[in-house]
């Protein structure tokens, strides 16, 4: 993804030559191709906010529109994600990132591999159009796909040409440029897909023995991008409690135990970076936060009465999860393009 700057998206210039795509995509936009500079880059007068109105309402009927010609009802939500500690869109986020109406607050429902009517995922179409805070792609499996970059770009993919679709787009007064691929093709993520490793059999006999040897851990279930929930594990027996509630398809990570020294554990947080903090009440109850070195102060506040303490760092260099997988559906197949 791009920072916010008009036109930081890929210009379709930048984009053909790529054969390797199967569907027709299109770029939908409010800017004009007259506009852009010989670089691709969009240079008129537009602006990168949503107008959170009859533009929007425009965008939202343009993609409408291509569902309706590709026959498509239903999409699938892949690796959605909610506002993370840094935000690059030109928007605040919102409290419930845009999803609330659509899911409940514990955001059941909203995972990888969960479908969706098309009227709910235009809503979710319409809170990355405003950078509410929530993030996905949405797809009918080789058949269509919508993603929304920043800057107000959206990229529709369809098995059809959907030649009417593009029609009506233009006559909304928004703009169909063909492309060869969407920028957020998963495709282009083929290296990270292949460090994945499937929470199977193997993956629980290691966690078993690790929960033996240690007496406990900390099972990370990071149920969508930005947001994980946290079980401490001491037994097999509440291993198997914890597996019958986890999200489909969630990113597993096994850290060691939470520690009791407190202020030990704060006392030893780096002096600049990223670091998570997750610590245990006295109620049981476990959560977590990123801060910085800037946040120090908000944060012993926050963990006062804090039972126990895990902290580790966020940079990936730093980041040393004793064990990861990642969920595989019922039938034992790893669909989830995520990694851990």
């Amino acid at each position: 993804m791009s920072v916010s700057v008009a036109g930081s998206e890929s210009s379709p210039a930048a984009e053909r030559g790529d054969a390797a795509t199967r569907l027709h995509v299109h770029q939908i936009t409010k800017y004009d191709p007259a506009d852009r500079d010989e670089h691709g880059h969009y240079a008129g007068p537009e602006n990168v906010y949503s107008d959170h109105g009859p533009v929007e309402a425009a965008y939202l009927a343009a993609v409408a529109a291509f569902a309706q010609e590709a026959g498509v009802t239903r999409l699938t939500i892949r690796e959605p994600a909610v506002a993370g500690f840094v935000n690059f869109g030109v928007e605040a986020p919102i409290e419930g990132h845009g999803l609330a109406g659509l899911f409940p607050p514990d955001l059941t429902g909203y995972h990888d591999g969960a479908q969706v009517s098309v009227p709910v995922a235009l809503e979710l179409v319409r809170a990355m159009l405003r950078d509410n805070g929530a993030w996905c792609r949405l797809e009918a499996e080789g058949r269509f796909f919508v993603h929304v970059g920043y800057d107000q770009y959206v990229y529709v993919g369809s098995a059809l040409p959907c030649a009417d679709a593009v029609t009506f787009t233009h006559r909304q007064g928004l703009f169909a440029e063909s492309l060869n691929r969407s920028p957020y093709d998963p495709e282009l993520d083929e290296d990270e897909l292949a460090r994945r490793r499937p929470a199977d059999a193997a993956f629980w006999t290691e966690l078993e023995a690790l929960i033996v040897d240690r007496g406990a851990v900390v099972l990370e279930e990071g149920y969508v991008r930005n947001a994980s929930r946290w079980h401490r594990v001491t037994t097999v027996d509440e291993l198997a409690a914890v597996r019958a509630k986890l999200t489909p398809r969630a990113r597993l990570l096994v850290w060691p135990d939470l520690s009791t020294d407190v202020e030990g554990a704060l006392a030893d947080l780096p002096d600049d970076g990223l670091s998570e903090i997750i610590w245990q009440s006295p109620e049981g109850r476990i959560d977590s936060v990123t801060a910085s070195e800037a946040h120090y102060p908000e944060l012993r506040v926050l963990v006062a009465d804090a039972h126990a303490v895990l902290i580790h760092s966020l940079y990936e260099a730093e980041h040393h999860p004793l064990t990861t997988a990642v969920l595989p559906d019922p039938d034992g197949v790893l669909r989830a393009r995520w990694t851990p």
